[in-house]
């Protein structure tokens, strides 16, 4: 095995695709299985600093710990492991959640297999990976620079606070303001960013470093 190897580990409760994909991982230069778990508490008992993967690749839905609690236990015990989320289903709020938790890459399952290859790439290159259904409606603001765009500090606010999982209701609360306010600060950065969506706001936030994850 090269020195430069990046290894992996897969949590998913499925065998077979576990099975798969794991043979599809060894097949490509570059990276190695480290070890397998079929879910968030086989994870624990496997992974130890002696015994541990540069990236891991999470299912969400599994019995005893799921992928969200797998993640957050991730970020308290073994926040240097980069993570990608492996779902079923085009979930954009699931990856607005994930995202706070730090994940670096979410994957379908029914992803082709270069899908896989650069997802792992990426993700081990230290860059993050989300599919085309959460980047489609953004590519024009990762386009923009920075710059152009002037935030005013309630909007930036508004804008840190959206960033986490609290209601718009909790964020007027928070801002002392009513929710039609929030409302029109959320609508304002839509149109003032060139963005459609929440998860939107979360990744330009992300990216000009309102907000660490």
């Amino acid at each position: 095995m090269q020195p430069n190897t990046t290894q992996i580990t897969l949590v998913d409760d499925h065998r077979l695709f576990r099975s798969g994909l794991a043979s599809l991982i060894n097949s490509l230069p570059g990276y190695n299985i480290l070890f397998e778990a079929s879910n968030g508490v086989d994870l624990g008992r496997k992974l130890t600093p002696k015994n541990k993967p540069d990236v891991i690749l999470l299912d969400i839905n599994m019995p005893l710990m799921d992928g969200i609690e797998t993640a957050k236990w991730l970020r308290v015990n073994y926040p240097d492991i980069k993570v990608i989320v492996l779902s079923m289903f085009e979930d954009a709020e699931k990856v607005l959640a994930m995202l706070r938790l730090g994940i670096k890459g979410y994957l379908l399952k029914d992803a082709e297999p270069h899908d896989f290859e650069q997802a792992l790439q990426k993700v081990s290159g230290n860059e993050v990976y989300f599919p085309q259904f959460v980047t489609r409606h953004l590519v024009s603001n990762y386009n923009n620079e920075p710059d152009k765009v002037k935030l005013n500090s309630r909007e930036i606010e508004f804008l840190k606070l959206a960033s986490t999982e609290m209601t718009y209701k909790e964020i007027a609360d928070r801002m002392c303001i009513s929710a039609r306010t929030v409302d029109g600060y959320r609508d304002q950065l839509f149109e003032k960013l060139n963005i459609k969506s929440r998860v939107g706001l979360v990744l330009y936030a992300v990216k000009n470093k309102l907000i660490e994850l």
